[in-house]
């Protein structure tokens, strides 16, 4: 079935200031800078950057005017928070570079090691510059995607992009039946690690999806639905130039046909000219049920 998500291609990030953030994820995280390219279309300009970190991408995208500054006082159950997980060798190691750079945490207390029944990692949420959260994940000898064992170095690479969802259910149905994606674990989290780890109340509560694209490895995506507490609902007039406008890029079989789905489906969607940032592919931006912005972009070979 060419409609199938192949895989996701990179996260897009819009930032307020892209020498600085070029220099954060740079300097405190590892990354290495590809290009820059200024960018522009009817009544829009911007400047991005393409970074790298082993075998993932990410995009940082500064606009001129810049879009609204990240909401105040957010935490990790709102529907707007998007993070995505970066691996690292040593934890303690990377968390002590992070430390000399100007972050913020989420996690109270420093890394937190998770039970048994979500996987043993050890992990550590933050926040940029811009306030964008991430985190960093450290999988025990012989667990977590085969890719880990496989690559040297501190920061490995992006393991996925994590989503909090209004309606797990209903996000499920769109990214399994609509988009093609196989879920890969599926959990419920809680206790006074997950607490930490989120930097929420001791009730907190949350299931979490893991989602594979088509083509196996990482980076994967994760739907987070928070029981409790419960998290502010997703800005219905969010921009991609504004700042928490996180972008999934999702590479598919078939655009025209996903299109078509999405038509059938009544989900709006703003088809854009060919990007050069994608090799002269026709792109399509649409909202997941929560809000979650993704753009998908045509695979090279639709039979691929």
């Amino acid at each position: 079935m060419t409609l199938h998500v192949h895989r996701l291609l990179r996260i897009e990030r819009s930032v307020s200031d892209l020498a600085r953030a070029v220099a954060f994820y740079r300097d405190a995280l590892g990354f290495t800078l590809v290009d820059e390219t200024p960018m522009g279309g009817p009544g829009v300009r911007a400047h991005a950057a393409m970074l790298r970190l082993g075998e993932q991408a990410i995009e940082l995208t500064a606009f001129d005017p810049p879009g609204r500054a990240y909401p105040a006082g957010s935490h990790a159950a709102d529907l707007w928070f998007q993070h995505f997980a970066i691996v690292v060798a040593d934890m303690e190691a990377a968390y002590e570079r992070l430390c000399r750079h100007p972050s913020t945490a989420i996690t109270a207390g420093g890394p937190q090691r998770l039970p048994p029944n979500t996987g043993s990692v050890t992990a550590f949420k933050f926040r940029d510059p811009d306030d964008h959260p991430l985190e960093l994940i450290h999988f025990p000898s012989s667990t977590g995607d085969p890719a880990w064992q496989r690559r040297s170095g501190l920061f490995l690479g992006i393991d996925h992009s994590a989503i909090v969802v209004a309606d797990v259910e209903k996000s499920l149905g769109f990214y399994t039946r609509l988009l093609g994606l196989d879920v890969s674990a599926r959990s419920t989290n809680s206790g006074a690690a997950q607490a930490r780890l989120d930097g929420l109340s001791a009730e907190v509560c949350v299931d979490v999806v893991a989602l594979q694209p088509r083509v196996p490895g990482p980076p994967h995506i994760e739907l987070l639905g928070y029981q409790r507490p419960s998290g502010r609902p997703f800005p219905a007039d969010v921009l991609p130039s504004d700042i928490l406008a996180d972008r999934l890029v999702l590479e598919v079989g078939d655009l025209s046909q996903l299109e078509q789905r999405l038509e059938a489906g009544d989900i709006p969607f703003t088809p854009s000219a060919a990007d050069t940032t994608d090799a002269g592919r026709r792109r399509t931006l649409t909202r997941d049920p929560t809000g979650h912005l993704l753009l998908f972009t045509q695979a090279c070979s639709a039979s691929s």
